[in-house]
């Protein structure tokens, strides 16, 4: 097993510039080379196996590295962005690693020189929380079910064996109560898992709810509510039980016997005219950075960086545990990393490339995820552009070929898709899918009959509306109503650092009454000055292009070159501005927002956002109302949904995908996919 190797459908067979059995050859040999061989050659690479072992030699040279410590996520410390833009291959370059840790009940923070091989900063950050170790999720459970409170809880059930349990936490999230004084707190759940094959999330125990203390190892409460019975339902999905699968009497299948058609030069891609560099990183997954895009001899750049930075789910339910649910996702549980595995042939078509990743463990060890990654071409038939001339009567007509980097996060009982999908016309489309299983409580018999009396709606049982928070999806099941918010961070750099975000907005003219028309809409744009004046909502009423503009550079007709961040379907946070989850998650309360380029801020809900207090990252940072004109400037932007769970959303969800775009306007002079040919 190689890190971060390039693998086919069946491993190491297939490789973009695999153009003949010379070159197989050169990659069978590449590929029977040791892990450690392996060698950094962009600024921007992943650390690899042997700087995640320097990085661990020099903390422990350093005294400190003991018992207690633990590595809550590592990744590479951001080197200079000029300097970035400016290497060339073969030139130097600065590599070091950053390293959040938890060490007992305090969290510091690591830098290491991974060139010289020294400790360039050791330090306490007070007042936070690392984000959970992938050990102390089940290491809630342990705390938990070492409570003789909570075994007696578990005999009520019916558990005497507690083998037929599996218990397990994750962080509280923060309400401003008396569990949160400083604690690392934790709320745990237990499942049935009694002839489970699958984890049967269907099965987690209603009406029984622990708040444990993971420093000390304590249980801090027990709310019992009453026995809820298991579901009769097991909400299995897999094949066996599901039975034979359709018959698909045409398969369709994409081959490209000569390799695919773009080059791999480590981690950075060329492909047409564009050229980006790409790597999973442990907490934010698909980091696509140094895009350019050759027009004519200019390589003209685009995009510095660009990645999801946080993922905030919050749940519509005020019972127990679901009013707590409100998941940090990329921030809380970084553990492991984001990413997972990807199933060659389903999850990527055939004719992809996959990447392996290397990410870190607990223990500050470097581990391997297979298949962390894909990169494949795609044609579905779809059109570029095309005319047909009236008079002529002639057809021109060109297909559409995209390029795109996908990789899948799982979280729990969701499953998301992230794509970066390259097109020929200059355009980069960023797309965030859910899928996976709906999180569910089982109700009481009885409540669930009263419902059904009611056609199950809003069904009713001594008064209560046991359907007012979600729908239900199997008998006795209710999956709660939840929201999926996902921020990016765009990093644009269009034809250089020194851009403007311009706001177009298209307002309403009244004409003469002279005139035969009433009305029409006019451009009226703007350059936004201040952090306060790019906080922006989406609005149907009030429509506005948003566009990162060069002020310094123009296209032939003299406008400014810029590329537009063009929104698709959204939604909006409906809770209240004085909720706690609303104010954690601050980013949300608006689709846009712009700050000055600052390399440590990097995450929408800030870099601890594990039972943090609320107002961090983006409100904390753009309350300094900085200017962001004629710099260095970074686009945020939030993709929401709303989820009222439908039947056909069990027992597993299919795909739910939001989209932006990032599309040139006046970056070029013409259609820029003028000269693509006529087979795809």
């Amino acid at each position: 097993m190689k890190p971060q190797a390039v693998r086919g459908r069946h491993g190491l067979d297939r490789h973009p510039r695999a153009r003949g059995a010379h070159l197989f050859s050169l990659l069978l040999i590449f590929a029977a080379l040791p892990a450690n061989a392996q060698s950094p050659q962009h600024p921007l690479d992943p650390l690899t196996w042997d700087e995640s072992w320097t990085l661990l030699e020099v903390l422990r040279a350093a005294g400190h590295i003991d018992s207690e410590t633990g590595f809550s996520f590592v990744t590479l410390a951001p080197p200079n962005k000029a300097d970035v833009w400016a290497w060339r291959p073969g030139q130097p370059m600065a590599r070091a690693a950053f390293a959040s840790i938890k060490k007992g009940p305090r969290a510091y923070e690591a830098v290491v020189d991974l060139v010289a091989g020294e400790l360039l900063s050791w330090r306490e950050v007070p007042g936070v929380q690392p984000s959970f170790l992938d050990s102390e999720f089940g290491k809630a459970g342990d705390i938990a079910l070492e409570s003789d409170e909570v075994r007696a809880a578990l005999e009520r059930r019916g558990f005497t064996n507690l083998s037929d349990v599996r218990c397990s936490g994750f962080p509280l999230g923060y309400f401003g109560n008396e569990h949160q004084d400083g604690r690392r707190v934790a709320y745990v759940e237990c499942t049935d898992i009694r002839r489970a094959r699958t984890y049967p999330f269907s099965r987690i125990m209603a009406g029984l709810s622990v708040v444990v203390d993971m420093d000390a190892g304590a249980v801090l409460e027990v709310i019992d509510d009453g026995v809820v019975p298991a579901p009769p339902g097991d909400g299995r999905f897999d094949e066996e039980a599901i039975g034979s699968p359709r018959e698909k009497k045409a398969p369709i299948a994409v081959e490209q016997p000569l390799g695919p058609g773009f080059d791999i030069d480590g981690h950075t891609v060329r492909w047409g005219n564009w050229s980006f560099h790409h790597k999973v990183d442990q907490r934010v997954g698909l980091v696509i950075s140094t895009v350019r895009y050759k027009d004519g001899q200019r390589e003209r750049p685009v995009l510095y960086e660009g990645s999801l930075s946080e993922i905030f789910v919050p749940y519509m339910d005020p019972s127990m545990p679901f009013y707590m649910y409100n998941f940090l996702d990329s921030g809380e549980f970084p553990a492991g990393g984001l990413v997972k595995p990807l199933a060659p042939g389903l999850d990527c078509p055939d004719n992809a490339v996959l990447f392996d990743a290397v990410i870190t463990g607990d223990d500050g060890r470097p581990q391997v995820i297979e298949n962390a990654s894909c990169l494949f071409e795609r044609y579905a038939g779809d059109v570029a552009w095309r005319h047909h001339d009236f008079m002529s009567g002639a057809i021109e007509s060109r297909p559409k070929r995209d390029l795109v980097a996908r990789v899948y996060a799982v979280l729990g009982n969701y499953d998301y898709n992230f794509d970066w999908v390259f097109q020929e016309d200059g355009t980069i489309q960023v797309v965030a899918a859910a899928t996976g299983i709906a999180a569910v409580k089982a109700v009481r018999p009885e409540t669930a009959l009263a419902a059904a009396g009611s056609n199950g709606s809003n069904g009713h049982s001594d008064g209560e509306r046991v359907d007012a928070y979600g729908r239900f999806v199997e008998p006795n099941i209710v999956a709660v109503n939840h929201d999926h918010f996902f921020s990016f961070r765009l990093d644009l750099d269009v034809d250089g650092t020194t851009n403007s975000m311009q706001i177009d907005r298209l307002q309403q003219e009244r004409l003469p009454e002279s005139h035969p028309r009433r009305s029409l809409w006019v451009v009226d744009s703007e350059v936004a000055q201040t952090e306060s004046d790019a906080m922006l909502r989406l609005s149907f009423e009030r429509p506005k292009l948003w566009r990162v503009i060069n002020p310094a550079a123009r296209n032939h007709v003299g406008y400014n070159t810029s590329y537009q961040l063009l929104p698709r379907a959204n939604a909006l946070s409906l809770m209240s501005n004085d909720d706690y989850p609303q104010r954690r998650a601050g980013f949300i309360e608006n689709h846009l927002w712009v700050t000055p380029y600052q390399p440590d801020e990097r995450y929408a809900a800030g870099m601890y956002p594990t039972l943090s207090p609320p107002g961090k990252g983006l409100p904390e940072w753009t309350g300094a109302d900085r200017p962001i004109a004629e710099t260095d400037i970074v686009v945020w932007y939030t993709v929401g949904m709303h989820h009222v769970v439908r039947a056909e959303d069990w027992p597993v969800m299919p795909t739910a995908a939001h989209t932006l775009e990032l599309r040139p306007f006046d970056f070029f002079d013409r259609n820029p996919a003028l000269d693509l040919p006529k087979k795809p």
